[in-house]
This record gives C-alpha cells, structure tokens and sequence, in this order.
C-alpha cells in the first residue's frame, strides 16, 4: 500500500508555498519537494487581510481561491520530476494561509484559507484540511501542531531536545531525554515577522538575507524593554500567537514612545535581539541544564540570529535540523504530509499538553477528488 503524501506550508511569514513528497513507508524520506514565492502584490493582500479592514468577507473569498490554485499548483510542481503521478499519493496535507488566529479571543477562533475543494479539483488527490479548529472545538489553541510530529520523527532516549521553528513566529518543541516526561512546545513570539516587514519597509528587501544588515546596528535597549513589555510573553503555556499581536503597526506605535529617535539599522538589531531573548528567556524556564537545540524554518539561515543564540544558550549544541536528516526549510510541510498520514489512518494529530485540547483528537477535514 502507498505511504506518499504531500504536505503544503504557508506560513505568517508570507514568503512562500513549501511543497513536499514524503514516503514514509519505511525510514522518512522526502521524494520531492518544490518552493513557490508569492509575489509581493498578493503578499500585501494577505498582509492586510490579517488584519480588520473593509469589505473583508470579499477580499477573503477571492484570496481563498487564489490561494487554493497556488497551493494546488505547488503540490504538482512537489510531484514533478519524480517516477510518482497524482495516482500514488494518498492525500495532500494542506495547511492553507492563516488569516487571523485569535485563540484568546471570546470566543476564541481561528480562519485559514486556501479552499481545499479546488486542490483536490486540480490535483485529483485527496486533500486533508483545517486541522486547526478541531483543536479548538476541543478548548485547544489549535496551534502549534507540529510538535506532535517533532516528537514522533526527532526524540531522543539520552538526551534532551529542543526544536525551534523560526518561521514568521518563533516556536519550541521541547522534547525530554526521559521518554515518561512530558512533552510540551508554545510559541514565544516573533520570529521572522518583524525583522522581514522593517527590511521591507526600510529598503524594499522581503528579508535580511543571513543578518548582515542587523549586524551593523547597534542594540536600543529603551525599544527592547518596550518589545519585552508585550503581554503575551507573559502568558502561561499552552499560548500560540501570531499577526494580531506582532505587527508593524505595533513596532511602529513603539517606536514613536521613545524619547529619542532610532536609525533603521539600529531597530533591526533591536528585533533581532528581541528574537532572540524571548526565545532564550523560554527555554531558560523550562529549568533543562543542557541540550541540543535544532533550528528550522527560514530562520534558521540567519547567521547573526544563530550566533546570538549560541551565546546566550553557552550550553545548549546548536544546529539545523539537517543534522536530524531533514532540511530545515522543509520541516513544516513534512508536519503537514504527515499530519495528513494521521487523518487518513484515523490517528489523532494533535498533542492536548501543547494546544491545551481536553484530550487527542483526529484532525482535519477530507475532501475527495
């Protein structure tokens, strides 16, 4: 019986579709995998989508089918090229493009887009969709969900591990040496998402490629304490966050308290260090004297990001999660083939220590060709 899947990623921080083939019919591995950018002008109308504005409920319904043609069109560019055709995959994996996700809210919610009939149209495969909101039913935050797969493909019995995804928002999986120890994971804050819109903002640039541009600023620490102050980083686990509290509308409302204006090289320092301290300052409560720790997600390639990191975690081995064997650009839609694996196997996807969920629950809505 066929053990491939697709598994679909976009994430907060806007930048691409990451397409993955996986078999898992025996040790995972990744078949195929495909990257489609998303141009800057549907970039800006996403962007906005994420947050209140007028005539929603139109601007959303045409993002929802174009979005849903972008994603069906990476699922074919991850088949591509390989000995497979749309016949021997089980079913995509379909995160869809989070639009709002507001689980502190009362009531809480949260909306992605991507409308998995017209994947499933254009591809014939099965698509497995909406694994958020069955969390939530469930009293869960609904995010993050790739903890239960880090814990699944990345545990180990002697020592503890640590998974940070640096996409738009940071998060860990904390996964313990001792396998009767519980496994948590949250989100800490921004990851990505701040440093990307004032690189786009200051100079036209989607990114700082490596944070060479952060690395000729000087550190505010009048604007960190600022950042620091944001109540979410307060919040007791389970917690997920995202666009709603981590704007550059917020940076930008920071800015204007200080006393003293900053140069823009200096506030991308700022956010780089803000990063990496919300991060480290997580880690440092979970009371864990050592470790490794893995990056992924884009993240993962921002060298000043990384350094920073080494040197307020002196006892923590720090790498990609290539060493695990998987790319770290990758990671994400992986978790969503194989979340798709589970779905379609009838296995819960979710972990209730990390969403906070009333208990496991299988996750994901199924829409046949």
């Amino acid at each position: 019986m066929s053990e491939l899947y697709i598994g679909l990623m976009s994430g907060t921080s806007l930048d691409a579709i990451d397409a993955v083939l996986v078999d898992f019919s025996g040790e995972l591995r990744l078949v195929g995998t495909h990257s489609t950018p998303l141009e800057p002008e549907l970039r800006s109308r996403l962007t906005a989508l994420c947050q209140s504005g007028p005539d929603e409920i139109e601007r959303m319904g045409r993002l929802d089918v174009e979005m849903a043609e972008l994603f069906a069109k990476a699922a074919l560019g991850a088949l591509a090229g390989t000995e497979h055709t749309a016949a021997d995959i089980c079913a995509i994996g379909s995160h869809g493009q989070t639009i709002r996700h507001r689980p502190h809210a009362v009531p809480g919610f949260t909306l992605q887009i991507g409308d998995p009939n017209i994947i499933a149209e254009r591809t014939g495969i099965a698509v497995v969709a909406d694994f958020r909101r069955r969390d939530m039913a469930a009293a869960g935050q609904g995010a993050p969900l790739v903890p239960a797969f880090h814990a699944a493909v990345f545990s180990h019995p002697e020592r503890h591990r640590i998974i940070l995804n640096l996409g738009g928002i940071a998060n860990i999986t904390v996964l313990p040496a001792n396998s009767s120890a519980a496994i948590t994971g949250f989100d800490t804050g921004p990851a990505n998402l701040l440093m990307d819109a004032w690189s786009m903002a200051c100079r036209g640039r989607a990114y700082d490629a490596g944070g060479e541009w952060a690395a000729t600023g000087e550190v505010s620490a009048p604007l960190l304490k600022r950042l620091l102050a944001h109540p979410f980083l307060t919040l007791p686990a389970p917690k997920s966050t995202g666009r709603e509290d981590f704007n550059i509308e917020w940076l930008r409302a920071q800015l204007n308290d200080l006393t003293e204006p900053l140069n823009d090289a200096d506030v991308q320092a700022t956010l780089l260090e803000f990063t990496a301290e919300t991060v480290v300052q997580a880690i440092r409560k979970l009371q864990l004297p050592s470790g490794d720790l893995f990056l992924c997600g884009g993240g993962a390639h921002n060298v000043a990001l990384r350094q920073r990191l080494s040197y307020l975690l002196p006892n923590w081995a720090i790498a990609s999660t290539s060493a695990l064997g998987l790319a770290p650009d990758w990671v994400e839609a992986t978790a969503f083939a194989w979340l798709a694996r589970q779905r379609m196997k009838q296995q819960t996807g979710n972990m209730p220590a990390v969403t906070g969920a009333r208990g496991e629950r299988v996750l994901g809505g199924l829409y046949v060709p």
